[in-house]
Formats: structure tokens, C-alpha cells, sequence
């Protein structure tokens, strides 16, 4: 079957890893018409994180604000940041992101940019976010603790949020659902995982969705090994937690 042009591609979870990702949009290959997504934490963790929001920026992607740099912008531009918050942060992966600039400064250029980052885009039958979204909130309700962290009251959800949207999300590795392997997407009820773990070892894969073509493309960052997938063929379905499902009311 031959693809679709004028492709919508979403990028996963990147964590600093630049070589990684020129090596996934070489093999993507997106053209002047394509639209490209990334669903935030584009930096921590992986040693370029300043090359990757440079690349991000610099081409004018479509980015979301992920829970990384949520935390890296209220250490740097909030008041009275805690002792505890500062180290979650480096702890986190922030040190080697601070270590992807020259003299160990982020330029106030990148903060602007990662400042208007916004919390969710919506494309019309898909909806992207970093996280995922209380299920008892409506969307004016939800605030970016819900967008860029929520995960098992999200992933729990017996039906979707959205009755005519996918929502594809990143911040939770796929592996860590039940019976989902390393490089497996996950999805539930209306939504879609694509953080594929590429900073962890127990992974390396670093995951674009083609949602035009229902095509998945990857690299690993570990072996810089390449492949394609069809969707149907590369994703796990998850069965809510009886532990945390709760009902789901709809929303407006």
C-alpha cells in the first residue's frame, strides 16, 4: 500500500537524545508539506538536550510542554524554589541537560521558547498532550499538573475522554504497562502511548507515528538499529486497573 502524502507525523519523549533523532528524521525523511509533532520532554536524561530544542525551535515544530520542562522552567524562572524541588530536578536528568550548554547556561532565547509551549493541541481527530487528563475534569478544569503528569487515574479510564478524538500521549513508558514489551506502543480507552523509553536501557527505542499512514518508525538509540511497523502490529492493548479505574463521566 503505497503512504499517504502530506503526512502528520508525533515524535515521542526525545530526552536529550539528538543523534538519535537526526537518525529518525533521516529515516523519516519529513517533506515541506508534513506536519510534525513532539509531545514534550525533549530535554533531561540523554547528553544534548540544548541541540535537540534547537532543532525543535529552529525548524518550527509543533512542541508540547512535557513534565521535564515544566520542572526545568519553575527551577529557573520560579520564586522561592525549594531545596527538594531543585535536586528532584537534577536528579531527574536536569544535570545533563544543564551539561548541553556551553558554560553551563541556558540561554534566556530557549527559556522564552520553552515558555510558550502550550499544554495540549488539539488536530481534530487526534489530540495531543504530554501526559493524559483527569477523566473527572473537563478540559477548563485541567491545569498543567493534569497535562504534563498525571498517569493511573488517566490510563485507567473505561472509556474515552474524547467520544471522535485519539489522544496520543508520551510521560509514561510503554513497557511499564502489563504485557507490553520494550518498543510496543500502548493503547486504552481513547488513547494512544508512544514513550517508547528511548534514555532507558531496558529499551532504546525512539518512536514517530505516522498517523496519516497508521505507520510507526523507530530507532534505537542504543543500537541505532531503524524500523517500520505497521500501527496494528506494534501496539499492546491495556486493560484498565481494577485497583484504579473509576468512571469515567463525559464531558462537554
Amino acid at each position: 500500500m503505497s503512504e499517504t502524502s502530506q503526512r502528520r507525523i508525533v515524535i515521542g519523549d526525545v530526552h536529550g537524545h539528538y543523534e538519535g533523532l537526526m537518525k529518525l528524521m533521516e529515516f523519516i525523511a519529513p517533506g515541506s508539506d508534513d506536519q510534525v509533532y513532539f509531545l514534550g520532554d525533549l530535554i533531561d536524561r540523554g547528553p544534548k538536550s540544548s541541540q535537540v530544542i534547537d532543532f525543535v525551535k529552529d525548524n518550527n515544530y509543533g512542541c508540547l510542554l512535557g513534565n521535564h520542562e515544566q520542572m526545568l522552567l519553575s527551577i529557573l524562572i520560579g520564586d522561592n524554589v525549594s531545596t527538594p524541588a531543585m535536586q528532584a530536578w537534577l536528579y531527574g536528568g536536569g544535570q545533563a541537560t544543564i551539561a548541553s550548554y556551553e558554560e553551563a547556561t541556558i540561554p534566556d532565547e530557549h527559556l522564552e521558547w520553552l515558555k510558550t509551549l502550550p499544554l495540549y493541541l488539539d488536530l481534530g481527530d487526534i489530540w495531543l498532550t504530554h501526559a493524559g487528563v483527569d477523566p473527572d475534569l473537563s478540559l477548563a478544569e485541567q491545569t498543567a499538573e493534569q497535562f504534563c503528569w498525571i498517569r493511573d487515574e488517566f490510563h485507567s479510564i473505561e472509556q474515552p475522554y474524547f467520544a471522535d478524538k485519539l489522544m496520543i500521549i508520551g510521560h509514561t513508558i510503554t513497557f511499564t504497562f502489563p504485557g507490553v514489551t520494550p518498543g510496543q506502543l500502548a493503547q486504552g480507552q481513547g488513547w494512544l502511548d508512544i514513550d517508547t523509553g528511548a534514555y532507558h536501557p531496558r529499551s532504546g527505542w525512539l518512536t514517530g507515528l505516522d498517523t496519516t499512514n497508521n505507520l510507526i518508525h523507530q530507532v534505537n538509540i542504543f543500537t541505532n538499529s531503524l524500523r517500520t511497523l505497521p500501527l496494528a502490529e506494534g501496539v499492546t492493548m491495556v486493560k484498565p486497573s481494577n485497583r484504579t479505574a473509576r468512571r469515567h463521566r463525559q464531558r462537554a
